[in-house]
């Protein structure tokens, strides 16, 4: 006698409970809520982020970097007013030289009677009473050399290069691009980055140029060589 085969349970016509119980809806408000306070927090906390001035401490190289945007790459924009300055000085000088006038110029820039405006900085009088002082402000540079790792090796080139551009004057103005200062930034607001007294300011010039240099040609004597070649660095 064959055996039949169990018999399968029916499933009940009952409906089934559903599964959103309290439990599982309170489950997934408190989810909710997670999930959206924590969303909310995050953005405020980007806005908030975004607003607050960063206070990372920045090293010689950085704040090379910082003085004139990324130093180690050239500008074309302002290198190609450099070279136009230094054509228009050269194109001077030989006219001069032709007719015989006696008051050639032996360098290109001018002192103005109050130092440039630019980028929400106002012209700025100088201070009554002072004038430049170049053998103090070489004094300035020379000691500052070691804070951005030149050795005195470079002082010669330094000397030199900034002889050339400014004769050392913290107010010298480039009569053909409009370049200022000891270092002749272009333009001159370029040196805020190391002051706000950039306009009067020997030490804050020349702090200024030192990270440039570094940034830009890696030493004085590499910045001489290139001013040699080209008339500008």
């Amino acid at each position: 006698m064959s055996e039949r085969p169990p018999t399968e349970d029916v499933p009940s016509a009952r409906p089934r409970p559903s599964r959103l119980t309290p439990k599982r809806i309170a489950i997934i408000v408190l989810s909710l809520v997670i999930v959206g306070g924590g969303g909310g927090f995050i953005a405020y906390r980007a806005i908030e982020n975004a607003a607050t001035p960063p206070t990372a401490k920045f090293t010689i190289d950085d704040m090379g970097k910082l003085a004139s945007g990324d130093l180690s790459a050239p500008d074309p924009e302002t290198d190609a007013l450099k070279a136009a300055a230094e054509q228009a000085y050269r194109a001077e000088k030989l006219k001069k030289g032709r007719s015989g006038a006696g008051d050639s110029p032996d360098f290109d820039w001018v002192v103005p009677k109050q130092a440039p405006a630019g980028d929400g900085f106002p012209p700025v009088n100088f201070p009554p009473g002072s004038d430049p002082s170049p053998g103090s402000n070489k004094a300035t540079a020379k000691a500052m050399l070691g804070q951005f790792g030149f050795g005195a090796d470079q002082w010669g080139c330094l000397e030199s290069l900034w002889t050339k551009e400014s004769g050392w004057n913290e107010r010298a103005m480039n009569r053909y691009s409009g370049a200022y200062g000891i270092p002749q930034s272009l333009p001159g607001t370029k040196m805020a980055s190391a002051g706000a007294d950039w306009q009067t300011n020997a030490a804050t010039q020349i702090k200024w140029g030192l990270g440039y240099i570094k940034g830009r040609y890696g030493t004085p004597c590499a910045a001489w060589g290139h001013s040699q070649r080209v008339g500008w660095y």
